[in-house]
């Protein structure tokens, strides 16, 4: 039997093992299980996707000495255009110089390396890679798990961080809201003549929002953005089974030329959107993190960032519980996290998914009403700087980790 810990997290991705670092920072141990081989999730070539670190979330990162890591490897987004289709009435993001950036690009890939190669030399975190969890426990004294090779692990708060698909929270009997979007998102690097300019662009189209995201140049000077073009799911299989110059020619018709002659770089991936929310992310010395407790559309780019105002709140309520002699998986502190949690996360969640149908309504006359209410966004300072702090995760209740 190993020793008791105070969390044992379940799902080492991307949020489950900056909530490991988060922890260890503060004094806190933790075991950390997760099923995948962390060779194959920093593997080139393994995950395409790239992620926006917002404000928040950066400053997360630096209070956690992440920052330092990461640093090289971002592409400031220091504006963000939104379009319907490419016509007149646009809208122009961008920040004051002395606000900074909207936030900061990195592919997942990257963001992983930084994660694991920190938390390898983090003492306070004992790492299972490769493990199954098979027997889940909680109980009035503490939390349980049994891993395939027989290894039982303690400790005295369990955190669900293993996504959508939770065995951890259908277990607890946590229930979600859910639906599917029949919509799928297909993931491509792009190289392009002109320079981005560190403009991300949010293009709707009828059949879903085209995103380009900004990336830094190719060590030999090619300008790189990622794409997140969101298709319909009966539509997609011939999408990813097009000819790359077909594809190209799909995508270049999408731009309209703003980023000149463009070529694929690298392969093109895909997976399934759907809108999940569970309004109960606590139970008995339990709490939900990430996409166990909320997954959206990435619409707004908005996903990971949820997931990591997740990990500052959970822990400035530990942590400020644990100064007064309180126990990690008390329920008193559990409730107040659900209830600091709640708002912020289902408002996100409900903002992302009326976006998307919103856009997703065909029509000229549909069309002219975006355009008209963007043109509105567009004039209006006060309406830009609100939906600016949105995106930069600054706006509302902050935990103390998440501010600059």
């Amino acid at each position: 039997m190993s020793e008791t810990r105070d969390l044992l997290i379940i799902g080492g991705g991307l949020v489950g093992m900056t909530l490991a670092l988060t922890a260890a920072k503060q004094g806190l141990t933790s075991h950390v299980v997760d099923r995948a081989d962390p060779a194959d999730l920093t593997a080139e070539g393994f995950d395409g996707r790239a992620s926006a670190i917002s404000t928040a979330s950066w400053n997360l990162f630096t209070n956690i000495g992440l920052a330092d890591r990461l640093e090289e490897f971002g592409c400031p987004i220091e504006s963000i255009a939104v379009t319907d289709a490419m016509k007149p009435g646009r809208i122009d993001f961008t920040p004051e110089k002395h606000e900074g950036s909207l936030g900061r690009m990195f592919s997942n890939r990257t963001l992983r390396q930084a994660l694991f190669e920190a938390a390898s030399e983090a003492e306070l975190i004992n790492w299972h890679a490769k493990a199954e969890v098979t027997e889940r426990h909680r109980d009035t004294h503490g939390v349980s798990a049994k891993l395939a090779d027989g290894t039982q692990l303690k400790a005295r708060l369990m955190v669900a961080a293993e996504g959508r698909r939770s065995p951890t929270r259908d277990e607890a009997g946590l229930s979600l809201a859910q639906w599917d979007y029949r919509h799928r998102a297909i993931i491509a690097g792009l190289t392009h003549e002109k320079p981005h300019d560190n403009v991300a662009w949010e293009i709707f189209y009828p059949a879903g929002p085209f995103a380009l995201l900004p990336l830094l140049d190719t060590p030999d000077g090619k300008h790189r953005s990622a794409l997140v073009w969101t298709v319909s799911e009966k539509d997609a299989a011939g999408y990813l089974a097009l000819p790359e110059r077909a594809l190209h020619a799909e995508i270049e018709k999408r731009m309209q030329g703003i980023f000149g002659d463009i070529a694929l770089n690298g392969p093109r991936s895909s997976y399934p959107l759907s809108f999940q929310h569970t309004a109960t992310i606590t139970a008995d010395r339990l709490a939900l993190v990430g996409d166990a407790a909320h997954g959206i559309h990435p619409i707004a780019g908005q996903g990971l960032n949820l997931g990591l105002r997740d990990v500052g709140t959970l822990m400035e309520v530990l942590v400020e519980g644990m100064r007064i002699g309180l126990d990690p998986g008390d329920a008193q502190l559990l409730k107040r996290y659900e209830r600091w949690r709640g708002l912020d996360s289902f408002s996100v969640a409900a903002s992302t998914d009326a976006l998307t149908w919103l856009f997703g309504v065909p029509g000229r006359i549909p069309s002219a009403i975006r355009r008209l209410g963007m043109g509105i966004v567009q004039r209006s300072s006060p309406l830009k700087t609100f939906f600016m702090d949105e995106a930069r995760g600054v706006s509302g209740d902050l935990p103390e980790l998440l501010r600059g």
